[in-house]
């Protein structure tokens, strides 16, 4: 049976690091699509379009996060990893204070994954960029809902311990081969 890996936490948490490294590893991976969206409003005119139109900001990423699972359940893979879930979505809404649709919520509960491993805020990795605008304050903040919303659905989550990307691909490993 597949395993469906996804790996949540506030921005600059070191997930799109350890993504590339599974890729390294010869891994099937799903890369974090909000750059992607974020980009393409960019080059629409649209400087942010999380702040500026959220709700459409999010359903874009919903649609998105929902095709890569499906693609990945269409994959032959054992175990793929997600760069973030179907649950980040409402979770974002939830700490902008943001009404969403009920279908947010319902996808969530109807695209499961197997694990779900947490990246906490790590100060001494966390950098802001052009599609990074939060601060590292507003990351441990946006960790506290990412938590929630999956806890909300019944997720166990795994805490990645800080370490190198090495060590820390190394646990998530270790973690799916020895958990029964």
């Amino acid at each position: 049976m597949q395993q469906k890996i996804v790996l949540i936490g506030g921005p600059g948490t070191g997930k799109s690091s350890i993504l590339r490294e599974f890729i390294k590893r010869g891994y099937e991976c799903m890369p974090e699509i909000s750059r992607e969206v974020t980009l393409k409003a960019q080059k629409d005119g649209i400087d942010q379009l999380f702040l500026e139109q959220p709700l459409l900001f999010s359903q874009l990423l919903l649609e998105g996060r929902e095709q890569q699972y499906i693609d990945a359940h269409q994959s032959d893979a054992e175990i793929i990893f997600f760069d973030r879930g179907i649950p980040d979505v409402h979770a974002y809404m939830n700490y902008l204070g943001s009404d969403f649709p009920d279908i947010f919520i319902e996808k969530s509960n109807k695209y499961l994954y197997t694990k779900v491993f947490m990246c906490a805020p790590w100060e001494d990795i966390y950098k802001s960029d052009n599609e990074r605008y939060e601060t590292f304050e507003q990351s441990v903040k946006i960790d506290t809902f990412l938590k929630e919303a999956y806890e909300e659905i019944g997720y166990h989550i795994i805490d990645v311990p800080f370490g190198t990307v090495h060590e820390r691909c190394d646990f998530i490993l270790h973690t799916l081969k020895h958990d029964v």
